[in-house]
């Protein structure tokens, strides 16, 4: 599935991977999670070491190793994880990537400013603790329902 929303797989990773060590509370190897998320257990982990330099979540060596997360979930917004992984949220340019119209305004309008403004304020406003039940009782379904009789797509 695509979206108009075009957030990397590994921010996305991050995201959900986050997510997940907040619902379960507890250390899971880079195995449980790719598991979990049905993806490459190499791509995790290279998204984890990132996440782990940038204080996010603790790793732990040897057998009974894995990672959980270093501070507590009321303290991890979105945006930390996001930034963790591809930097500063850029600001929404012209779609051509540089304006060509050279007109005295967008042919979107204030659309792109308006989503900026929207995801902006979810990301710093939203913690991992407010997610939790995403993945409660689930073995990380695809899908959640949106209240509305349609589907959330998982991002």
């Amino acid at each position: 599935m695509t979206s108009a929303l075009r957030i990397s797989e590994a921010a996305s990773l991050a995201l959900h991977t986050s997510v997940l060590l907040a619902a379960e509370g507890g250390r899971l190897s880079t195995r449980q999670i790719a598991d979990r998320l049905g993806v490459s257990e190499a791509h995790l982990a290279k998204v984890m070491q990132r996440l782990a330099k940038a204080g996010l979540v603790a790793s732990v060596r040897g057998r009974h190793g894995g990672f959980s997360l270093a501070r507590r979930k009321d303290r991890i917004r979105l945006i930390d994880v996001y930034q963790a992984i591809e930097g500063r949220l850029p600001r929404s340019q012209c779609l051509m990537g540089r304006p060509v119209c050279g007109g005295k305004r967008c042919l979107l309008g204030g659309l792109l400013e308006t989503v900026d403004v929207w995801l902006r304020s979810y990301l710093a406003g939203t913690t991992l603790s407010q997610l939790t039940d995403v993945y409660a009782g689930s073995r990380a379904a695809p899908e959640q329902t949106d209240g509305s009789g349609g589907t959330d797509a998982c991002a």
